[in-house]
């Protein structure tokens, strides 16, 4: 951009041609217009030389330079008047034209010199910068959590592959053992299982006491006496996981004669034996069992000596039979009420009836098993596998499914099942108790550990009306045993007055043959009274 300045000196002269200007480059850009005086004369301001003497050199401005701040690239006339510098027509001549425009002066600013203030085009590409930046800020941190999600997802991914893969491992090794003791024949199959059981337990118990036949009654008459208790680890391996007594209404003074009665009979064997051999005389009435000898039935018993009576039998509905039969060996126990049994005592399921095993348990509204026998006995098998290693099996139109296992001591584990009823599709829960340590013919090493597994099937059948089935191999000794202790206690916790143990034993005998088989597995019975009822004396208040 260029300025005309006329000639001042003896008058107006013609104007010094316009000098051509380039253009701004890009955008446009304020120019400064400097405009020198005519030699001689002062500025406005007062500034400038005095008359005479000589003109400034160009470029050289002796006042306050004026500037001519335009937002285009035009170009402008400027000249000096007697009141100050009076703006001209300015000729504008667009950039790269040859055409000029005369027209009046729109914007047009004389100030002293000053910093150039910012120029709007550099505030504006920065003001653009800024959300260009921000938005690659946000960016990074977008693709640097992304990533981090990635990782952690990956990381579980993979902890999730290697536990499941470690506990299908395990679990394959225990089927592999367990599927074994339903074949094995050998004698060491039963000490396989509960070795199995014994691993699988997270914390080590203490050596087993002795299972002499002196040891239970000095147990039981040491309680009675001033002396030391033993400690229920001298006892028992299970003290680590037994529960306490749960409370009762028995009369205290009832209690004390129970305690005396079995002291005495402990310490006197000749009473003792006398009253085994007059249990054993006894002959229930009726003793008649002529469905369970039938020949289609026959092949159903375990033992032909075991057999439910006809008046004590429990009838499955024909309909919903695999082979259209009613029959089963299980005998309904009755208690207090006749109409409703408290117990069904029932031999173990052979290969042939593990259908009718199940459509028991559902027909008669069973949520609890108590299992009293282990698979396999000196290479003799005591009972069938009718449940689920994993999964599920049908049996004719029940479902059962294995839902858990779980080992609580080397005594006894707890199963839970799903039955299902495929024909009306209802589903429930059944939970069996499977007492590991109790012989054929003999009793348990120690009291205690039964007494602690009696406790859990009583927490987990708390509250409910259906009967609880007991099984062992033929579902007489052991399940007589513990049906008896189970049926003492009871009364006694409901507040009886008096408690006659021969005399439930006939009851029970009354309507299943061959309750309690051996004269140990009776001791066992009063043994294990006396010593929950001593429990549950030191529970009550004093």
């Amino acid at each position: 951009m260029a300025c005309h300045w006329p000639c001042l000196r003896g008058g107006c002269a013609p104007a010094r041609p316009i000098l051509p200007v380039p253009p701004p480059a890009l955008s446009p850009v304020r120019s400064p217009c400097w405009a020198l005086p005519a030699p001689g004369l002062r500025s406005p301001e007062g500034g400038g030389p005095a008359p005479g003497q000589s003109s400034p050199r160009r470029g050289v401005a002796p006042m306050p330079a004026p500037r001519c701040f335009l937002h285009s690239p035009w170009t402008a006339t400027l000249s000096l008047g007697p009141s100050g510098w009076v703006p001209h027509p300015c000729t504008f001549k667009p950039a790269g034209l040859n055409v000029a425009f005369r027209l009046p002066l729109l914007v047009v600013s004389v100030a002293p010199a000053q910093a150039l203030p910012p120029f709007p085009s550099l505030q504006k590409s920065k003001l653009r910068h800024l959300p260009q930046q921000a938005e690659e800020e946000d960016s990074t941190k977008f693709i640097v959590l992304t990533l981090l999600s990635i990782t952690c997802i990956i990381g579980v991914l993979v902890a999730s592959g290697v536990i499941y893969c470690l506990r299908h491992q395990s679990h394959h090794k225990l089927k592999e053992k367990l599927s074994t003791l339903g074949t094995d024949a050998s004698s060491d199959a039963t000490a396989a299982y509960q070795e199995l059981c014994r691993q699988r337990m997270a914390v080590k118990s203490s050596d087993r006491p002795e299972p002499l036949h002196t040891s239970r009654i000095n147990s039981v008459s040491s309680q009675f006496s001033d002396g030391p208790i033993p400690s229920p680890s001298a006892r028992s391996s299970t003290s680590s996981w037994c529960e306490e007594p749960v409370q009762s209404n028995m009369d205290i003074s009832t209690g004390h004669m129970i305690l005396s009665y079995m002291e005495d009979h402990l310490k006197n064997k000749n009473r003792l034996e006398k009253e085994w051999e007059a249990l054993c005389a006894y002959q229930a009435e009726p003793n008649v069992a002529t469905i369970a000898q039938k020949e289609e039935n026959i092949q159903k018993n375990r033992s032909e000596t075991v057999v439910p009576y006809d008046h004590s039998r429990i009838f499955l509905k024909t309909e919903n039979s695999h082979d259209n039969s009613d029959y089963i060996n299980a005998s309904p126990i009755m208690d207090h009420d006749p109409r409703n049994p408290a117990y069904i005592a029932a031999q173990g399921p052979l290969p042939a009836t593990v259908a009718d095993f199940w459509q028991m348990v559902w027909e008669n509204g069973c949520v609890v098993i108590v299992m009293l026998t282990p698979l396999t006995e000196n290479g003799v098998k005591q009972c069938y596998h009718y449940w689920p290693d994993e999964g599920s099996n049908l049996y004719h139109i029940y479902e059962v499914n294995l839902v858990s296992e779980h080992i609580w001591c080397e005594d006894f584990l707890v199963r839970s099942f799903y039955l299902k009823n495929l024909q009306t599709n209802e589903t429930r829960t059944v939970t069996q108790f499977h007492f590991l340590s109790w012989n054929d013919q003999k009793a348990p090493a120690s009291t205690r550990s039964l007494l602690d597994f009696r406790r859990k099937v009583n927490k987990c059948y708390r509250g409910r009306s259906c009967p609880v089935i007991v099984h062992c191999s033929d579902g007489a000794g052991r399940s007589g045993t513990y049906i008896l202790i189970d049926m003492v206690l009871n009364k006694m916790a409901k507040g009886a007055k008096e408690i006659d143990i021969a005399a439930t034993l006939e009851h029970l005998r009354d309507q299943r043959p061959g309750m309690v088989q051996t004269k140990e597995q009776f001791e066992f019975a009063l043994t294990a009274v006396a010593e929950e009822v001593n429990a549950i004396l030191k529970a009550l208040p004093q």
